[in-house]
């Protein structure tokens, strides 16, 4: 630590509300505690949960910064007590509970991918938030099996993204969603095996029609409300149900006589407030079964748009105005 600078600037807010709220200010330079390493943040990936974040409705869980960002790329420069004293001076990326948006951020050493030299740190910044997520959704809750289908909602999201990638890897059938003709097309480029617009076509209908009536087996759902009970139709029996978001509304009517009679699992996640023991063992899981897809290069992030740092407000209302494919990230040193 005695080489790094006492302070350092971060994108923050004092209320919530639009993009505008967010100013630059001087922070002290965190210290990494027990099993924590810092890192010199290079580029940080930008998540609709920030966005919530900073509209007001997502507060940061107890003991997590306050300052929105929950996924990095950078390296490495101090390491705490506990920490693999290896890691200082190794190119990292990390899902943090907070923190992102600064020029250095604490995160959990067990919660930190290894970077390799051919991996640029823009592209890697994109990677954990996602890849954490729905590993954790689709793989774990949602039991997902080669040989099943799978239909993700929002297929050019980061998560649709991601998913249909991880999925199409492990043998599933996909069938994504998405809004546009454009959105549509780069879905399929990814591999989707259908990709259904719902603005113009009635997703449950064509999910029957495409799998003979047989319905999916899993259906990953980001929008609730309304589309759960859709999303239920769209289900075969023993189907899985794995909500991440409620964009549509945080309540849903639904007929639980289907649900029993299909034998149906609905479930969901949070993964941000999880234990840091919880995401521990999630990271060592994605290491192993995950992680050489994107060491080699077999699975890369869709990526979008890129703002430094001080353009935060332009990268989240590129966001809000729903007209991106991929990840948005921020470039805060550059480096690669």
């Amino acid at each position: 630590m005695a080489d790094l600078p006492d302070t350092m600037t971060a994108m923050g807010f004092d209320e919530a509300g639009g993009p505008d709220v967010f100013r630059a200010e001087s922070l002290p330079l965190p210290e990494p505690g027990e099993g924590e390493v810092l890192i010199r943040v290079a580029w940080a990936g930008v998540n609709r949960p920030d966005v919530i974040q900073r509209q007001g409705f997502y507060p940061p869980p107890p003991g997590a910064s306050p300052i929105p960002g929950l996924e990095v790329a950078g390296t490495v420069v101090a390491v705490g007590k506990g920490a693999q004293s290896e890691l200082l001076n190794r190119r990292v990326c990390a899902l943090v509970s907070g923190g992102g948006y600064a020029e250095y951020c604490l995160a959990q050493a067990a919660h930190c991918l290894h970077v390799p030299q051919a991996m640029p740190l823009k592209t890697a910044a994109a990677i954990p938030e996602t890849l954490f997520t729905v590993w954790h959704n689709v793989f774990e809750r949602g039991w997902a099996r080669e040989g099943e289908t799978f239909l993700v909602h929002g297929g050019t999201s980061g998560i649709g993204t991601m998913a249909i990638m991880l999925a199409k890897q492990f043998g599933l059938t996909v069938i994504a969603t998405a809004g546009s003709d454009e959105k549509c097309a780069a879905a399929r480029d990814l591999g989707a095996d259908l990709v259904i617009n719902y603005k113009e076509q009635d997703f449950v209908e064509e999910t029957k029609r495409f799998t003979d009536g047989e319905g999916v087996n899993i259906v990953l759902d980001m929008v609730s409300g309304d589309y759960v009970a859709r999303n239920i139709e769209c289900l075969a029996d023993e189907g899985r149900h794995v909500t991440i978001a409620v964009l549509g509304g945080v309540k849903a009517t639904i007929n639980m006589a289907t649900v029993m009679r299909k034998r149906l699992t609905l479930t969901g996640s949070t993964l941000r407030p999880r234990s840091n023991a919880f995401k521990a063992l999630l990271a060592d899981e994605i290491h192993q079964q995950a992680w050489p897809l994107f060491e080699d290069g077999t699975i890369a992030p869709v990526m979008d748009e890129a703002f430094p740092l001080a353009r935060v407000a332009d990268a989240h209302r590129r966001m809000e105005d729903g007209d991106h494919i991929g990840k948005i990230v921020l470039e805060v040193s550059g480096e690669d």
